[in-house]
């Protein structure tokens, strides 16, 4: 059984930084299956990054890192800006499993 639990999220200023968590638990075989998605309030759940694959809006101020010791995946965030505003999930690409999400708000 597959387990990812998100963490790190919360309310910070524009141009801020937050390090999101997932830890990752069961029959997961490489943590590069792993990527980040967000969904914006009224808005459809979107892709930020999978197999070091960023979307443009987050290219180069964000970045995924792995800790196999530790089976966890984290994504780092700079320079933060109020459209990155979501809740953001850890998913096992081509799976159906899907952390519960970390609430992150940018705002002044």
């Amino acid at each position: 059984q597959v387990r990812l639990v998100e963490s790190g999220g919360g309310l910070v200023q524009p141009g801020g930084s937050l390090r999101l968590s997932c830890a990752a638990s069961g029959s997961i075989s490489d943590l590069y299956d792993l990527g980040w998605y967000r969904q914006a309030p009224g808005k459809q759940r979107e892709l930020v990054v999978v197999f070091e694959n960023y979307t443009p809006s987050v290219k180069g101020r964000f970045t995924i890192s792995r800790d196999n010791s530790k089976n966890m995946v984290y994504l780092q965030m700079n320079n933060l800006k109020p459209e990155d505003t979501g809740v953001y999930y850890c998913h096992l690409v081509n799976t159906v499993h899907w952390g519960q999400g970390t609430q992150v708000t940018v705002s002044s």
